[in-house]
């Protein structure tokens, strides 16, 4: 149970969530960490089991690594969440489902890209996006302020606007919100 939030904009991506994490009606954290920033230009919001969010989460900043060593060249965002949704869809096929959903938030050469990934390995490309037990409340706040030429800064106040909502209403969602915003690649043009 829980809120996260990941919104695309014209300089960006901005991903939000709640600092809760419970153990059925109890409150196990008060302090959970559920952004994981891979590096400077891709990030995981978790929604779900955190043991199996964080393992994925592992093996897949591996992976893309030993990828890009092989290749000689980073993954995109797109190539990076498809990486992301086999590994859980591996877990589901061998009968040991990651009961997670993430939200894969990042920057490329085109520009920034929210990704939807679930254990079922299926991904979605989504301007905003929410998940968690209070994203019905999130997507009431994102549906009615986004707009595609919203900032950063813009971004970081909705999406804490829309992971405030959620903890006023659901019981799984509380004790405080982290942003993270990831800027646009700067590409510099080279004259001669």
């Amino acid at each position: 149970m829980t809120t996260i939030v990941g919104i695309k904009t014209k300089e960006g991506v901005v991903l939000g969530s709640d600092k809760r994490a419970s153990k059925g009606f109890f409150i196990g954290s008060k302090i959970t960490q559920k952004i994981a920033k891979i590096d400077d230009t891709l990030a995981i919001a978790i929604a779900g089991q955190l043991s199996d969010a964080e393992y994925l989460i592992k093996v897949a900043k591996a992976e893309r690594k030993l990828m890009e060593l092989r290749r000689g060249f980073p993954l995109d965002v797109k190539e990076s969440t498809r990486l992301i949704a086999n590994l859980a869809y591996s877990g589901l096929r061998n009968y040991q489902p990651y009961y997670v959903e993430l939200l894969v938030a990042g920057v490329d050469q085109d520009g920034g890209h929210v990704f939807v990934a679930d254990m079922s390995g299926a991904i979605t490309n989504e301007d905003f996006a929410a998940s968690g037990s209070g994203s019905p409340i999130a997507y009431g706040v994102l549906e009615s302020v986004y707009n595609k030429d919203i900032t950063n800064e813009k971004a970081k106040e909705i999406v804490s606007k829309a992971v405030a909502a959620a903890m006023e209403r659901d019981p799984g969602s509380g004790n405080g919100i982290d942003v993270l915003a990831i800027p646009n690649l700067l590409v510099k043009e080279v004259t001669s």
